[in-house]
């Protein structure tokens, strides 16, 4: 499988791994079940899990700074190109709501943060950093979102609290801004703060900018070797800085926390730089072809994944079972390990969802917000 109009390979396929394992570990078959690596940190640190949505929004990142060069190429203005990214931004916003919605037809419970939501204000964001900065402006951007988020967590006090908490069940700044701005409108499971909430949405841009240099990086002139060698060697030295940084600020996904998003950038630095000298110098694509298939159609497939878990969980079979209930029970379950079972339940919804994107990859649909 070669890369049409000049893709790379290794992005698609990143792309790919990162939107697979993004349906692995929101679905698995059974809840307090699951693999320690298929779970969220319980607060501080990492897992597995914990590196999905940076990776993602990281990879939006590499994107923007391909598709920008090439509109700008094609003889595209600055104002074009803005308006264009907001359309992107306007419906993804508003599709990432809709999911939400569609299962909660109430207008003041619909959550209004989320991952789709996210990753709009910080594509726009991006985009305009991007098209009215130089790289050196870029840089200082990414430093100044980081900066702030720092200063505002550690020296704004909280009322009650005081400033500089970092931990679960006392007050922060993140939580407390959250708890006046979107009362009423956040995560279900916690209903006092949101993962994907305001403040928090600052270093989150710090990834995307992240993405936005190692795409400026990967589009350079330099050798194939000389850019492998770049990427995986700055992705090794922002892990160690992430992890040094940490002693003052700890990596944290739920606050994304700057030493988090340096930590993620630099794993998923590391993590390109292998995959494109696989697939795109050493030319072993081909081993990666499910992962690229996938990756084509991240946003479609991520949007599909969404809404098979939400249904499955509502259709019943019969007054007290559900269509999940019911296929972990009778699929999964009498494997008799339940941890294994969970993640055959886990792995069956990635099969269902590889099934979607290569019958859109077969009809030639690519969806393009």
């Amino acid at each position: 499988m070669t890369a049409p109009n000049g893709r790379l390979q290794s992005l698609d396929i990143f792309r790919g791994v990162t939107i697979a394992s993004m349906t692995l570990v929101n679905n698995p078959g059974a809840g307090g079940l699951v693999y320690a690596p298929l779970e969220h940190a319980e607060w501080h640190g990492w897992t597995f899990t914990d590196t999905v949505f940076p990776f993602f929004l990281w990879i939006v990142g590499v994107s923007l700074a391909f598709s920008t060069a090439r509109r700008v190429e094609r003889g595209e203005s600055k104002r074009q190109l803005l308006l264009h990214a907001l359309r992107r931004a306007v419906m993804l916003f508003l599709i990432g709501i809709g999911i939400s919605f569609l299962w909660n037809w109430n207008f003041t419970t619909v959550r209004i943060p989320g991952v789709l939501q996210r990753i709009a204000v910080c594509y726009l964001i991006a985009t305009a950093i991007l098209l009215w900065t130089s790289i050196r402006g870029q840089i200082y951007w990414l430093a100044g979102v980081l900066a702030l988020y720092w200063v505002c967590m550690t020296l704004i006090p909280v009322p009650g609290f005081g400033p500089g908490h970092f931990e679960l069940k006392v007050g922060n700044f993140a939580q407390w801004i959250d708890s006046m701005a979107l009362t009423g409108h956040m995560w279900r499971h916690t209903k006092v703060w949101d993962p994907e909430g305001l403040v928090s949405t600052l270093p989150a841009i710090g990834t995307c900018l992240f993405g936005v240099l190692a795409g400026h990086l990967t589009r350079s002139r330099l050798t194939p070797p000389e850019k492998t060698a770049w990427l995986c060697t700055g992705g090794a030295l922002l892990m160690g800085a992430g992890h040094f940084l940490s002693i003052w600020m700890p990596i944290n996904k739920s606050l994304w926390t700057p030493t988090y998003a340096i930590f993620m950038a630099g794993l998923a630095s590391l993590c390109l730089g292998v995959y494109y000298w696989l697939a795109d110098v050493q030319g072993h694509g081909r081993w990666f072809t499910p992962f690229r298939i996938f990756g084509l159609n991240a946003i479609a497939v991520f949007i599909a994944s969404g809404e098979l878990a939400i249904s499955s969980g509502r259709i019943h079979v019969d007054a007290q079972t559900t269509l999940a209930q019911w296929y972990f029970r009778t699929v999964c379950a009498p494997l008799g390990d339940l941890y294994i079972a969970s993640l055959l339940a886990a792995l069956s919804h990635v099969a269902i969802m590889f099934l979607v994107a290569w019958g859109l990859y077969r009809k030639g649909w690519f969806l393009k917000l």
